[in-house]
C-alpha cells in the first residue's frame, strides 16, 4: 500500500472516529503521514481533501466553539458516509470485497489506532461506533473453489479437514450439491456421508487441501435444490448473548436478534457463523461489551486476552 492510501485511509478513519471537529494542527500531530514543513503539510492536507471528496466522501467543516470564531475544524458523519450501491455485478463485487478486506485492515493496524491513541491523548475522544461496520474477510483459495466446481460437475464426493465451532478439526466426507456467497463468505452444501444430513460448511475453515474422491459412487442432486435458502437455515446459527453498555456498542447492536433492557446495559442475543469473527469485535468495543454464553467462547474469549495482554503488556 501507498504511503499516499495509507494516509487517506488513516485520515477516513480518524475524521469518522471523532465526536468533534478536528483542527489541522490536530490532524497533523496525530495521522501518521503528515511530515515536513507546515505550508508542505498544508499542501497534502488540501489534496487530501480534494481526493475524498473526488470519492464521494463528505468531509463536514465546522468550529469547536460556535460561539467563538476559532480554527476551522474537520469530521466525516458517519451517516453521510454509507454508499447506494444500487446494481452491480459480479465483477464489481468480487472488488469490492478486495476493499472492504483492505478497509478491514487498515481499521485495526498500528498506524490507525496510533492516530486515535494520539487523539485521545491531547483530549479528544473517539467513537469507534462511528465507523462502518468492519467486513469479514473473503479468502477463499482459488483451488477450493475448482475443486469443488469440478466435483459439483463429476457428481463426485469430496473430503477435507473441518474447523469445528469450538476450533476442534474433524475430516468430513461430503457429496458437494453447490457453492454460494452470503455476508462476504463462500458457503459449500451438500449431503454429509457420515451423518446422512444436509449440511452447510465454509470455505474459510476448511483447514486442509480438498481431495476429491474419484472411486466414489457418482450420486444426484435432489431436484429443486436451493444452495441459497440451506444457508438461512436455522440449525447453521450459533447464537450468543452479550451485555452492552447503554449507547455503545453499535456495531453488535446491529446484529441483534432481541434485547432486553437492564438499567446500564442491555442484553442481546445474536447470531454468527464464525467464533473468531465475533470475539474480534467484541474485543474491540473493550468494556461496553461483555460475553455471557456460550461458555466454551468465553474461554476462547479469555484465552485471546491473555494472548493480546502477553504481547502488548
Amino acid at each position: 500500500m501507498s504511503r499516499k492510501i495509507e494516509r487517506l485511509i488513516n485520515l477516513t478513519i480518524a475524521l469518522l472516529a471523532t465526536k468533534r471537529y478536528l483542527t489541522k494542527s490536530e490532524i497533523f500531530r496525530s495521522v501518521d503521514g503528515y511530515e515536513g514543513s507546515e505550508e508542505t503539510k498544508e499542501r497534502m492536507f488540501e489534496r487530501d481533501k480534494e481526493d475524498l471528496r473526488n470519492l464521494g466522501v463528505v468531509i463536514d467543516v465546522g468550529s469547536f466553539d460556535p460561539v467563538f470564531e476559532d480554527e476551522a475544524g474537520y469530521r466525516i458523519a458517519p451517516e453521510g458516509y454509507a454508499l447506494d450501491l444500487g446494481a452491480i455485478s459480479g465483477r464489481e463485487i468480487a472488488l469490492l470485497s478486495l476493499a472492504a478486506e483492505a478497509w478491514r485492515g487498515a481499521a485495526l493496524d498500528g498506524p490507525a489506532q496510533r492516530a486515535l491513541t494520539k487523539l485521545r491523548s491531547i483530549g479528544v475522544e473517539s467513537d469507534l461506533d462511528g465507523l462502518p461496520a468492519i467486513a469479514p474477510r473473503l479468502n477463499p483459495s482459488p483451488s477450493d473453489l475448482h475443486s469443488i466446481t469440478s466435483a459439483i460437475a463429476k457428481r463426485l464426493a469430496i473430503s477435507f479437514f473441518y474447523l469445528s465451532p469450538t476450533l476442534a478439526r474433524e475430516l468430513r466426507t461430503i457429496q458437494p450439491y453447490g457453492i454460494a456467497t452470503r455476508n462476504s463468505y463462500w458457503y459449500v452444501a451438500g449431503m454429509d456421508v457420515d451423518k446422512s444430513e444436509l449440511r452447510t460448511f465454509r470455505l474459510d475453515r476448511i483447514d486442509s487441501e480438498i481431495n476429491l474422491l474419484k472411486s466414489t459412487q457418482r450420486y444426484e442432486i435432489p431436484q429443486g435444490f436451493d444452495v441459497f435458502a440451506s444457508l438461512v437455515d436455522k440449525e447453521n446459527l450459533n447464537i450468543a448473548t452479550i451485555d452492552l453498555r447503554k449507547g455503545k456498542a453499535q456495531l453488535l447492536r446491529n446484529s441483534a436478534l432481541s434485547v432486553v433492557d437492564k438499567g446500564e446495559w442491555d442484553q442481546i442475543t445474536t447470531a454468527y457463523f464464525d467464533a473468531e469473527t465475533l470475539i474480534d469485535l467484541i474485543l474491540w468495543h473493550a468494556d461496553d461489551a461483555i460475553l455471557i454464553s456460550p461458555a466454551w467462547l468465553r474461554d476462547r474469549l479469555a484465552a485471546k486476552l491473555e494472548e493480546i495482554v502477553a504481547i502488548h503488556g
